[in-house]
């Protein structure tokens, strides 16, 4: 980073003058580096000093209506852009918001939930000033402690958390400003956004019930995150009372991919080889499912009917069509991106976390 200096005598007579400043100010205003207009040349422009432009940028209310419209009117002329770096030494802020996802890129990249939701954050978050990372927070999260702890983001969303892990503890310790994605363990006090998994899975088990279907197993999520407990209990609900009794014999479970699933669709066949439905507690899930199904020589619906979990675009590419559960994944992130926001501008305020409703999506595999 290269430090701005004061700008030259022949500046200042120019800016006094009002002449052309694209043309006049000259290499003294501009970064030796990049060539852009600094903070002096936007004071110079505005006839103000130094610190009244920096108050304007981090928005003091010690600058009067005047000095303000002055400043803004030469940041605009000027096309000054701030020094990010420089302005976070001032205001003690990144002027960054992480987003921390605690699986592996492989799967980060492929799941629709994964993707839909970091449009909706990167959507909501491109009207503001601040930047966005993603990271990865698979195995040893060390590295990503360093990273927050050393201030370089204001906020944290925090997505697919399993088990009870040390981030969300060591974030509210230094009261970093966090939100999760999907409702936290029991016991830990955190704004969340969620999707409403329990009345959607019990949706989808009561649409296999009205269509006759009798011995309807699922593909549950994995048992250490709540979006995986939460849709199991959607399924045991909704299941007849005379199912209830055996229901855990019609059960296995993934890790929501689409191999997860496939492998846990042959075990079921293994087990219960007249099952006539299957809830799956994702797309990805389903898909595979009807993989082990075709392979079997089963046909979906006719010997099985299958329902996913998402309304991502793969259950409206499969073969057949997949009925599904749609959770709004970009309107989840937008949420997420807004309660966060929340969270950081008004410290000390608890947001109010927020359930968004499903819908079941009925199409030809069921």
């Amino acid at each position: 980073m290269v430090a701005e200096g004061p700008p030259s005598r022949r500046l200042r007579a120019v800016a006094a003058a009002g002449g052309d400043t694209a043309d006049a100010l000259g290499a003294d205003a501009l970064s030796p580096l990049e060539h852009r207009p600094t903070v002096w040349a936007v004071a110079a422009l505005a006839g103000v000093s130094k610190t009244t432009v920096s108050r304007v940028l981090t928005g003091s209310p010690r600058v009067s209506p005047h000095a303000r419209i002055a400043v803004e009117k030469a940041i605009e002329k000027l096309n000054y852009v701030p020094n990010r770096a420089a302005r976070a030494l001032v205001t003690r802020r990144a002027d960054t918001l992480a987003l921390i996802v605690s699986e592996p890129e492989t799967r980060l990249f492929s799941e629709p939930f994964f993707a839909g939701t970091v449009r909706g954050i990167n959507q909501e978050l491109a009207q503001t000033d601040y930047a966005f990372v993603l990271l990865s927070a698979e195995g040893d999260s060390s590295r990503i402690e360093r990273y927050i702890m050393n201030g370089h983001a204001d906020g944290v969303i925090l997505m697919s958390l399993h088990r009870r892990g040390p981030l969300v503890r060591l974030l509210t310790q230094s009261r970093t400003p966090v939100v999760l994605t999907g409702r936290p363990f029991p016991g830990e006090s955190v704004p969340y956004v969620d999707a409403d998994n329990r009345a959607g899975a019990t949706a989808a088990v009561h649409h296999l019930v009205e269509r006759g279907r009798t011995r309807i197993a699922t593909i549950a999520g994995p048992v250490d995150m709540p979006v995986g407990i939460d849709r199991l209990d959607g399924y045991r609900d909704a299941l007849p009372p005379d199912s209830r009794r055996s229901w855990r014999r019609m059960v296995e479970h993934g890790d929501f991919s689409e191999d997860s699933g496939e492998i846990a669709m042959r075990a079921l066949l293994d087990r219960v080889p007249d099952l006539d439905a299957v809830f799956a507690a994702s797309d990805l899930m389903a898909i595979g499912a009807m993989r082990a199904l075709r392979a079997a020589g089963r046909t979906v619906p006719d010997d099985v009917a299958v329902i996913g979990f998402d309304d991502s675009h793969a259950a409206r590419l499969a073969n057949p069509q997949l009925t599904s559960v749609r959770q709004p994944m970009e309107e989840i992130g937008r949420s997420l991106a807004r309660l966060l926001l929340n969270e950081v501008r008004n410290p000390g305020r608890r947001s109010a976390s927020l359930i968004v409703p499903t819908e079941l999506i009925i199409r030809e595999s069921s």
